[in-house]
């Protein structure tokens, strides 16, 4: 990486918990981030004060004209963090097929601001983990939750992976190799060789 500017990269965490198999599978990110010097950040939502989307006015509030009116709960300034990023890495618990319910609200939100600004993760990489543990079910349903995000807010999405208590020893193995990728500077559609 000499002499090329470090990537810039803000980890979104959905986990409540500060040990477990979701902050595990974070830890490889943030190594594989390290170890191709890349900067990070990561931003956990559970215990934030960060709530629901109001849905002021007529559906539209403030957020249109570039703030939201209850943003002083967090909001404006992780919304800021995340943009000053080059790159994003959104992880998960898998709760009933969705996302953790502390990144679901801030997401959904963020969706909001976002639709008519179009200025914080539009062409932004973005890598999606999905972290179930008992029955390891639901891991689909939501990352096609959080893809769907994706796409409305037109950030590149860089991989799907998800992770569950029987694949957790190679999967993190691949997340740590998918957050080094990113973090060297790859982008999402090019070819590697094989």
């Amino acid at each position: 990486m000499k002499g090329m500017m470090k990537v810039k990269i803000c980890i979104l965490s959905g986990t409540p918990k500060s040990k477990g198999l979701c902050q595990s599978v974070i830890e490889a990110a943030r190594q594989g981030i390290a170890d191709a010097g890349g900067e990070m950040g990561e931003i956990r939502l559970c215990g934030s004060e960060i709530e629901r989307c109001k849905v002021c006015g007529n559906g539209w509030g403030a957020c249109v004209t570039g703030e939201c009116e209850y943003g002083d709960d967090g909001f404006n300034e992780i919304k800021e963090r995340v943009k000053d990023s080059d790159a994003v890495i959104i992880a998960t618990p898998v709760y009933w097929g969705e996302t953790s319910e502390a990144l679901k609200s801030f997401l959904d939100r963020l969706r909001r601001y976002d639709f008519h600004h179009k200025e914080v993760l539009v062409g932004k990489q973005v890598l999606l983990i999905a972290v179930a543990g008992g029955s390891g079910n639901g891991i689909l349903t939501c990352l096609e939750q959080m893809e769907r995000f994706c796409r409305h807010a037109n950030a590149h999405i860089f991989d799907y992976i998800g992770v569950n208590r029987w694949n957790n020893d190679y999967k993190k193995q691949a997340v740590k190799e998918a957050s080094f990728a990113i973090a060297s500077g790859r982008k999402s559609g090019e070819t590697v060789k094989y």
